[in-house]
């Protein structure tokens, strides 16, 4: 698949391919092509593979257009939105390897419920703990 034109479409970068077909991902999987201005996302370059910004040093494969998660799940689209909270480190509070975390975030692997709500629940245990602060 080659795409022939982009667009962007809120937190969407949308493309039509060569067929007509029209395809959208989100931009949390791109956080410098994301908080770029309009100026700055409309100078990049086409290859036969994919589209290059290279002043935000961002790059979009074609292919990514069809990937099935080009829409974060939930628990993606929370850490990819709190880039403020260390993976390492809140994998070690929720008892679960790093690496393995980064998987999940990234799409490489699917936890599971009972991983989902392990998760979720050490979530809700940090936010209780920020809500609880006080000076």
């Amino acid at each position: 698949m080659k795409i022939k034109e982009i667009w962007f479409e809120g937190d969407y970068l949308c493309g039509r391919d060569e067929e007509g077909r029209e395809y959208r991902q989100s931009l949390l999987w791109y956080p410098r092509l994301r908080k770029a201005s309009e100026e700055e996302r409309g100078r990049y370059t086409m290859s036969t593979v994919g589209i290059h910004w290279r002043e935000l040093d961002e790059d979009v494969s074609f292919e990514s257009f069809a990937y099935e998660d080009a829409e974060p799940t939930k628990l993606q689209r929370f850490f990819l939105t709190h880039r403020e909270i260390n993976v390492s480190e809140f994998a070690k509070l929720a008892g679960i390897n790093a690496a393995l975390l980064r998987n999940y975030i990234n799409g490489f692997k699917k936890p599971s419920k009972e991983r989902e709500r392990q998760i979720l629940e050490q979530i809700h245990a940090l936010g209780k703990e920020y809500a609880e602060v006080e000076f």
